[in-house]
């Protein structure tokens, strides 16, 4: 039996939606999902009991960062990412290929793999796709994504290709590289804002048979127009009965648009990266708490929301804790930020299955988008 599958529940009859459930073997997971960022073994300023609390089902973390600091093989010892972080629900571990495409000038593609420099020392490494299994396997996650090649925007057709074709080649040798049983290996669709290589991608990914599909190279700066219109024309190529997962995506409006197109996971580290500077997801938009307007603001941050952060303090308190250089600052607003996004799931996962989606994204854009802050 696969590690993970996807139990399709509903077919929304308004749009491409879709309520499912994830199974792994770390529990069952309702989707659509937003899964928060854990990249170095800790989501950034949340406790693993503080991410039960808002319902946070499922955590990313990342392969290329936990490899050099502290090392896939300390993280085997300790018995596993889950044990190390002392973390019960299901872990996500991408490839690294987003990390080391941003590296630049200090990382070298060839078709063995990706020689870069760490960031952090400066010392050289080589990524090939049986290296990153091996680490992947190592850390134990219950979903490890193959390694790719992402191309940066805008990119030229050629070198879009020769990256999409080599992120296939690279894919079947993950396949046969990958051996651990209890672990699902999933692989990701590449071929840039060219419609055609996104469709010789999925194909080709398909025949190989894995148990879901990342959809990378998106939100790497082209317009959001022509993010859907690529998300509309590579969905419909993936099969009904595996997951679909939108990679590096999640502000608001993006997690609704995708759902509408057919996506089922989404991850991204803006939410808590914005929360660190001070700036939250309302139902009325996005707040900067820094701002002076809320000096004596004895509001929640959002009223309509009934996270801890919003129960129990104020828009006053909280920009006092950023002014003052307080971590407890950081931290509620990084709570908020994902309990907002994870509650806005829950929200989107019952319109799917009332067939109101469509109604509620109206409304949802008439809140958030008519009394922004911003």
């Amino acid at each position: 039996m696969a590690a993970v599958t996807y139990e399709l529940i509903k077919e929304s009859k308004e749009s491409n939606a879709r309520l499912g459930k994830l199974h792994t073997p770390h529990g069952v997971i309702d989707t659509p999902v937003f899964m928060p960022v854990g990249t170095q073994a800790t989501v950034k300023a949340m406790s693993p009991q503080e991410l039960e609390e808002i319902g946070a089902g499922i955590i990313l973390s990342n392969t290329y960062h936990l490899y050099l600091r502290p090392g896939h093989e300390l993280v085997a010892k300790a018995g596993g990412l889950h044990q190390f972080m002392n973390w019960s629900g299901a872990i996500l571990t991408d490839s690294g290929g987003f990390q080391v495409f941003s590296l630049g000038d200090l990382r070298k593609i060839r078709e063995e793999g990706v020689e870069f420099r760490s960031h952090i020392d400066g010392s050289k490494h080589l990524f090939t796709p049986e290296k990153v299994m091996e680490i992947e396997m190592a850390l134990g996650a219950d979903i490890a994504m193959a390694f790719d090649e992402c191309v940066s925007y805008p990119m030229d057709y050629e070198y879009t290709k020769l990256a999409m074709e080599r992120t296939t080649r690279w894919a079947e040798r993950c396949l046969q590289a990958h051996h651990r049983a209890d672990q699902a290996l999933f692989g990701i669709v590449q071929g840039g804002m060219y419609n055609d290589l996104r469709a010789i991608s999925a194909k080709d990914l398909v025949s190989l048979g894995f148990p879901g599909y990342g959809i990378g190279g998106l939100s790497v700066g082209e317009p959001k127009d022509l993010s859907y219109q690529i998300l509309e024309a590579t969905v419909p190529l993936l099969p009904k009965d595996k997951p679909r997962y939108l990679m590096g995506v999640g502000t608001p409006d993006y997690l609704i648009e995708g759902v509408i197109r057919g996506v089922d996971m989404f991850d991204c580290v803006m939410p808590t990266r914005i929360a660190r500077n001070g700036t939250v997801f309302t139902s009325e938009g996005r707040l900067t708490i820094r701002n002076a307007a809320y000096k004596e603001d004895f509001t929640p941050l959002d009223p309509n929301c009934n996270c801890t952060s919003c129960r129990n303090y104020t828009r006053a308190y909280i920009r006092h804790l950023f002014n003052a250089g307080e971590i407890l600052g950081l931290r509620l607003t990084t709570y908020h930020n994902l309990y907002f996004l994870i509650n806005l799931m829950k929200q989107i996962r019952a319109a799917i299955a009332a067939d109101s989606l469509l109604e509620f994204r109206r409304e949802f854009y008439r809140r958030y988008e008519g009394k922004a802050n911003d």
